[in-house]
């Protein structure tokens, strides 16, 4: 049998694959669906751009952090890893629960239905599948991009690369559509109203919604070939590629359908194709949003279950969850456990008719908490650790770390304030997870007082 508890990764990967991955985690229904929301909070288009900038700025920040962790202490557990190593294992279980449970998974689900909506677009499912078409194509969509993650980490890495390309060919069309608008000579077809107010922390909860998730490429530092400066190099051209392409895309928003119209699109890049070259690019542009839904889903399939598995091999490697597939380079028994429970929360979705701005509310505050307690790693491992080799090491310590864990911060306060009710419904899965954790020393204590 090849899936034995004690096979571990190889340096297999380079900065390319890392970077598509970064890109793909990011890239996502964000820059598609939270535009217009941060266009309702600021109200302004200088402003808006700011946000944006600013945002993919304390991103790379925090990319400079995340590679002189991840260069110094490799592990396919990615922050997961730096947590425990920084908190101690309960607080690390923590995390890689709250992954497992919610920021991941969560985050599968909420793709799941974007691709579901767009493509309801095209074609519509519901004279076969009723008005449940939207989560079981969402549904479907799971188990086939499970199964591809199952072939090899080859294979799922190679899937991420083709629609990584597709996704950036998309933001690139956008900004072809609003040059095309600048060189016809056309105004914005809203006009820009004067800001009615400014909500920057509720901007910026979008904003870093959608910048969210390159931290996730750390979970491949153990796979990296490069294994100094592999992590870095792919964190900040994946994060570089990102900034510009958001930029670009605002920008042509505000080009072509003015602050207020972004504002009130449901499908901004949809409707800007569709001014600037007619129904068949909005089609193309539903064909291209559809993609990113898969390509984040993908990297989530790949970078998730590996660190359910590093936590499971932590706490105990009779797990299934914790068994490594030497021949195919993956965590099975993670990727289906992690399928599985993406599988659930559709169904939960479907029931409670969320959406969105639901899982929004789900998944934002718990990512935050331990966003901002990964940036206090950078500080808590040199004072700890101080003589572990760092590779890499991050430029202006220990500010540039405390801006990131500020900023991160900050958002996490945003976040709490926005969505209320919904923070609550973390806070309990988190608080879920205590029990497990609780429940599993217990058991363990029992073996060995026996």
């Amino acid at each position: 049998m090849t899936a034995v508890p004690h096979a571990q990764p190889e340096r297999r990967l380079d900065v390319r694959h890392a970077g598509a991955l970064c890109v793909g985690m990011v890239i996502g229904a964000g820059i598609f669906k939270t535009s217009p929301m941060a266009a309702q909070a600021l109200g302004d288009p200088t402003q808006l751009l700011l946000a944006w900038a600013l945002g993919g700025a304390l991103s790379l920040v925090g990319g400079l952090c995340f590679a002189e962790l991840a260069a110094a202490f490799p592990d396919t557990g990615g922050d997961y890893h730096f947590l425990r190593r920084a908190y101690g294992h309960r607080l690390g279980f923590l995390f890689a629960w709250s992954r497992f449970a919610v920021i991941h998974t969560g985050s599968m689900a909420l793709l799941g239905f974007v691709f579901g909506d767009y493509l309801a677009q095209v074609v519509d499912l519901t004279p076969w599948l009723g008005p449940h078409a939207s989560a079981l194509m969402a549904a479907l969509l799971i188990v086939g991009l499970t199964g591809l993650n199952l072939l090899g980490v080859r294979v799922g890495l190679g899937t991420q690369l083709g629609l990584s390309a597709a996704v950036l060919l998309g933001l690139v069309l956008l900004g072809l559509g609003a040059g095309a608008q600048v060189l016809a000579g056309h105004a914005p077809a809203t006009p820009v109203p004067a800001a009615p107010g400014t909500d920057w922390g509720l901007a910026l909860v979008f904003v870093f919604l959608a910048y969210g998730g390159w931290s996730d490429a750390a979970t491949l530092s153990a796979e990296m070939r490069d294994p100094n400066r592999g992590i870095q190099r792919a964190l900040l051209l994946g994060l570089g590629l990102v900034m510009g392409l958001y930029l670009l895309a605002n920008w042509a928003y505000l080009r072509v359908l003015g602050v207020a119209g972004l504002a009130a699109s449901e499908a901004p890049a949809a409707e800007l194709m569709r001014v600037a070259f007619g129904r068949g690019a909005e089609l193309l542009m539903v064909g291209v949003v559809t993609l990113t839904a898969l390509s984040v889903m993908n990297a989530l399939l790949i970078a998730g279950p590996r660190t359910t598995y590093a936590a499971a091999r932590d706490l105990a490697t009779e797990w299934h969850l914790a068994r490594w597939n030497h021949a195919r380079g993956t965590p099975t028994g993670a990727v289906l456990a992690t399928a599985g429970v993406a599988l659930l929360l559709v169904a939960f979705g479907d029931l409670t008719r969320g959406g969105f701005s639901t899982m929004v509310d789900y998944l934002s505050p718990v990512y935050w908490f331990f966003m901002t307690l990964s940036a206090l790693a950078v500080i808590v491992l040199r004072r700890r650790e101080p003589h572990q080799p760092r590779p890499v090491r991050v430029p202006l310590y220990p500010w540039l770390p405390l801006l990131f864990a500020a900023s991160s911060a900050y958002v996490l306060w945003s976040s709490v304030v926005y969505v209320k009710a919904g923070a609550l419904v973390g806070l309990g899965v988190l608080a879920l997870g205590a029990l497990v954790l609780a429940w599993h020393g217990r058991a363990r204590d029992g073996v060995r007082a026996a």
